[in-house]
């Protein structure tokens, strides 16, 4: 099968999230006017290492979107298996004051390096200063970039000194209602590496 996507693809879903999967999810956090947001994006990922940079990108001017325009701030959290239905709940659109932490009933603490909130008990999150927003083509799709300045990762999750993803198993988002988690690794050595 091939298809454009201008002219459709005559299925009975569309498959572009079925085959750009797993997708990491940012339970991006925010601060704003109308009070603490919390809410999963699956078009998320890191984009740099030096200075360490995340993207997150929104269809719609979602309440994530504005605050973190608002503020200059955001904190991605990462979401772990147990956390799965608070995650699932706190994706529903809700008016603009309510606080998802407090719906979902997850703790929440406060980021050392920007004014935002964190998931309390996240095995990891990256605490960011927005460095772009950025209109993408399309109706109201918007692209918003940061610089990592704080990054808090679960003493349980750590082992030796590496950050081991299996001990809380992440979950990915593929496409339509399709979840997965992360419960094995396996390493291989680049060509050029000793």
């Amino acid at each position: 099968m091939f298809y454009e996507p201008k002219n459709g693809h005559g299925l009975p879903h569309n498959p572009l999230t079925a085959i750009i999967q797993p997708r990491p999810i940012g339970w991006i956090s925010t601060r704003g006017p109308m009070g603490d947001n919390l809410a999963p994006y699956s078009f998320f990922n890191a984009v740099a290492y030096a200075p360490p940079q995340v993207m997150f990108a929104s269809t719609g001017r979602k309440d994530s979107v504005t605050n973190a325009e608002a503020s200059g701030a955001f904190a991605v959290n990462i979401v772990e298996w147990a956390a799965r239905e608070a995650m699932n709940l706190t994706s529903g659109s809700y008016p603009p004051d309510t606080d998802e932490f407090a719906l979902a009933g997850l703790e929440k603490a406060e980021c050392a390096t920007i004014d935002c909130p964190r998931l309390a008990h996240a095995p990891a999150t990256l605490e960011a200063r927005v460095t772009q927003i950025l209109p993408l083509r399309g109706r109201d799709n918007f692209l918003i970039l940061g610089e990592v300045t704080g990054i808090h990762l679960r003493d349980d999750c750590l082992i030796d000194g590496y950050f081991r993803a299996t001990l809380f198993r992440p979950v990915a988002r593929g496409g339509y209602k399709d979840y997965s988690v992360v419960t094995e690794h396996f390493q291989m050595t680049r060509p050029d590496e000793t």
